[in-house]
């Protein structure tokens, strides 16, 4: 089968070969034709060495739709022929931190697919621990609605669901690339009060604004944010606070436009190690909550799509086939047009 593999830290060079289909190993393991798969911020950041726990030689993607081909035999929830969107993290649902709903510190799992295991940027994929981490696709929804129900809507969602929105919210998502997007969409469906965008590049605030995401949007480049969040909630700050973008100075912005005693979730994924000036904070009893996103919630994403209440279709910007996926990767780290997601079709 067609695989892109990611080959060593060294070149930090990929390269579609040809791999054996993959076999199952586990009674917990299923087989999927892999349908369509994405190509994620985080396969750059392997790409490039940034992933310590990521094994040279695996075939990189994590955010994949298809259809089950062969199961396990522990497998009951799921059937041969059955649509499926992938989960991100690979989990046991039994262990400690399965059972207090963190997923993503699975003690015998966490990100395996695309980093310790071969992933999904191939023409079939093994899934460890299926019964948990493959969802079935309703029949009203497509395979183009369901690609990034396991990772990136996951993780807007996450985000979201970390702030503890409250009707009466104000919630700022600094970063309007696709998880910042999906942090919108899972806070409106959370019936928070008003949303505000923030981003250095007008594309992506428009269709912020466009698809009824944010109520108000901010580019940092064209405005003080400080004062701008200041003056929409009477000098207060944020409520909440989604830090999406993972740059240089968004997690300083992020504390600087909360509110006193507010809620901070911080979701991006960041290259450098981050400061927290404690004598300046000081006073305004602020809770961060980080960390990897923990993908709980795909079934009742996937009803919300099936029930019109989300839809991420826009993302998808580009489709290339899997014979082009080299090409594919070039232009989503280049970007010589506007992308969001690029869905590769096999």
């Amino acid at each position: 089968m067609k695989s892109l593999i990611w080959k060593s830290k060294e070149n930090k060079s990929i390269e579609l070969v040809e791999k054996p289909i993959p076999q199952i190993k586990g009674s917990r393991d299923a087989i999927v034709k892999v349908t369509l798969s994405s190509i994620c911020t985080s396969d750059l950041h392997i790409k490039y060495g940034f992933i310590p726990q990521a094994k040279e030689g695996i075939t990189l993607g994590h955010e994949f739709v298809g259809e089950i081909v062969e199961l396990g035999s522990e497998i009951k929830n799921l059937k041969i022929g059955d649509r499926v969107s992938g989960n991100v993290e690979t989990f046991c649902g039994e262990c400690f931190f399965c059972n207090q709903g963190f997923i993503n510190n699975c003690e015998k799992g966490g990100w395996y697919l695309g980093c310790k295991i071969d992933g999904a940027q191939a023409e079939y994929v093994r899934v460890p621990f299926a019964d948990k981490g493959l969802n079935k696709i309703p029949e009203d929804v497509s395979y183009e609605n369901a690609l990034f129900v396991g990772d990136v809507l996951a993780s807007g969602y996450f985000g979201a669901e970390l702030c503890e929105l409250k009707n009466e919210d104000t919630l700022v998502v600094i970063g309007s690339g696709p998880v910042g997007l999906c942090t919108m969409a899972s806070a409106k469906v959370m019936n928070v009060n008003k949303i505000i965008a923030i981003d250095i590049d007008n594309k992506r605030l428009n269709i912020a604004k466009k698809q009824g995401l944010a109520d108000i949007v901010l580019n940092p480049n064209e405005c003080d944010i400080e004062k701008e969040i200041k003056r929409i909630t009477n000098s207060r700050g944020a409520d909440k606070v989604v830090e999406a973008a993972g740059a240089k100075n968004t997690f300083e912005m992020a504390w600087k436009i909360a509110r006193p005693n507010a809620i901070i979730a911080l979701v991006g994924l960041y290259e450098e190690t981050q400061n927290i000036p404690l004598p300046e904070m000081y006073g305004k009893n602020l809770t961060f909550k980080t960390g990897g996103v923990d993908a709980i919630h795909s079934d009742e994403i996937l009803k919300l799509i099936s029930d019109k209440k989300i839809n991420t279709d826009f993302l998808i910007t580009q489709i290339y086939s899997i014979d082009e996926i080299e090409k594919a990767y070039e232009f989503f780290e280049t970007k010589p047009e506007f992308c969001l997601k690029i869905a590769i079709k096999n």
